[in-house]
């Protein structure tokens, strides 16, 4: 495997939209007002320019994520933990069985400086790609006044335990963070606490809903709880993913409130495998060996569990772990 170590190159700009056409190894990518356009030595692409803007944006933050980040069938990423691929047609068998498909890899620092690059030009004032469709303007157009505030949105820590004395007010009114728009017929109850006499002030514990509710972004976990290598993240979902996730582990997915509604498919085909529709109570597991897409109609929220091993990839890809987490058979 080659790797390459190249650097976003500017090819132009256009008079017309004043956006800037890139380059990055053997892929150009180029945006008109309506669509992203890239292109690579076997053929082109095309992509609605907010859903590639969607992907693109998530992808640099979540620093690739576990395996594939999918922008839609035929482009996207494959996180090798240190080198990502940048591929389009590998994984899809229309593509493929047309030999137009192509795949190079880079350093995750490149793909990210070149990811961050193209986005800060391609995102104008007012357009903001982390929030839902209805919270935020459209990047359709000519390119407008630049951005000024951060393109992605880092994790903000607390400095202890929410809701204990000295901690940071993470997600709350006094933070700036109110309850979102979607959520205000929520009621967020402060939780009961009895203690054994002699306990008190030992034992915590918060409504995690209220904190879920105040999420500024949407399709963007946020950790909150980790125990060695396993990750527990919250996230508050409306609209649909933007990106087509597919897995290198397992992944479980706990519905917390309202609903979201998965398609899955085969992740080296995109041929479907089934049809998800989770309600509050939920609980399912996403296999090492898919790709998957949710919709979620109303904003409802999600807990996914992830087992942030080492290696695990490996593991999967070798067969020496089944793809799924349970064998009825």
């Amino acid at each position: 495997m080659t790797v390459l170590d190249a650097t976003i190159e500017r090819l132009g700009t256009d008079d017309a939209t004043g956006y800037t056409t890139f380059q990055l190894g053997s892929f150009t990518f180029r945006r008109d007002e309506y669509f992203a356009h890239v292109s690579w030595p076997k053929g082109n692409h095309i992509i609605e320019v907010d859903r590639f803007l969607r992907a693109m944006v998530r992808d640099i933050g979540w620093g690739f994520f576990y395996g594939w980040i999918f922008f839609d069938d035929v482009f996207g990423t494959t996180n090798h933990y240190g080198t990502v691929d940048v591929f389009a047609g590998s994984y899809d068998r229309g593509c493929k069985e047309a030999g137009i498909d192509h795949l190079e890899t880079f350093t995750a620092d490149a793909v990210s400086e070149a990811f961050t690059t193209i986005s800060q030009d391609w995102i104008s004032e007012g357009y903001d790609p982390l929030n839902a469709p209805l919270e935020t303007g459209t990047p359709i157009g000519p390119k407008g006044a630049e951005r000024t505030d951060p393109l992605l949105r880092a994790f903000i820590a607390a400095d202890r335990m929410l809701g204990l004395p000295g901690d940071k007010p993470v997600r709350s009114d006094a933070s700036g963070f109110p309850v979102n728009r979607a959520f205000a017929d929520l009621d967020f109850d402060t939780p009961d606490i009895e203690c054994e006499p002699g306990f008190e002030g030992q034992l915590h514990a918060i409504n995690l809903f209220d904190h879920i509710a105040r999420s500024d972004v949407t399709w963007n976990p946020s950790i909150s709880a980790v125990s060695r290598a396993n990750i527990c993240c919250v996230t508050s979902e409306e609209h649909m993913l933007p990106v087509i996730h597919g897995n290198d582990r397992n992944e479980w997915f706990i519905q917390l409130s309202d609903e979201i509604h998965w398609n899955i498919a085969d992740k080296n085909t995109g041929a479907p495998r089934g049809r998800i529709e989770m309600k509050a109570g939920d609980v399912c597991a996403m296999p090492a060996d898919i790709r998957h897409q949710g919709f979620s109609p109303k904003r409802s929220m999600l807990m996914v569990m992830e087992n942030g091993t080492p290696g695990l990839e490996q593991r999967y890809a070798s067969g020496e772990l089944k793809p799924y987490p349970v064998d009825f058979g």
